[in-house]
């Protein structure tokens, strides 16, 4: 089983909804060419760990049908290790990321390679949902490419 690993900075915001909505996706087989028992999780460059998911997301995720339960994690080197693909919702992600595992032989790239997905934290619920949005538009082709290459 292969696994994809979200990072975010306090694994709160982000890395919830790119786990939750990546999870959905692969298991309606919406993200054609991946198989379904994918293994999706998320993490915190800068978790503490235990912190709830927050409510914005909880709600972003259940505009989308999607129950989510889950808890921060700080992110470790064994964490990128054991992952098949870690990616990072902004450069200074996959640059922490980096400096965490140096040496691991796992891609670690950016979900949106055409920006920073920047955090919504303590905004609006307006803003959580165009981050869910933003999220749910790159992931499909983004799985797909680099899983593929994998």
């Amino acid at each position: 089983m292969r696994t994809v690993l979200f990072i975010c900075t306090g694994n709160t915001c982000r890395s919830p909804l790119a786990e939750g909505i990546a999870r959905d996706m692969i298991g309606s087989g919406r993200v054609a060419g991946i198989e379904s028992d994918l293994f999706v999780a998320s993490a915190g460059v800068h978790a503490e760990d235990g912190v709830p998911t927050s409510p914005e997301s909880i709600d972003a995720l259940e505009r989308r049908g999607i129950e989510f339960h889950g808890t921060s994690t700080g992110l470790t080197r064994e964490m990128i290790e054991a992952a098949d693909l870690v990616l990072g919702m902004t450069r200074s992600h996959v640059e922490v990321a980096r400096g965490i595992a140096p040496d691991a032989s796992t891609p670690i790239e950016r979900l949106d390679p055409d920006g920073d997905i920047d955090d919504p934290f303590g905004q609006s619920q307006a803003v959580y949902d165009h981050v869910a949005s933003r999220i749910e538009a790159v992931i499909p082709d983004r799985l797909q490419s680099l899983l593929a290459t994998i």
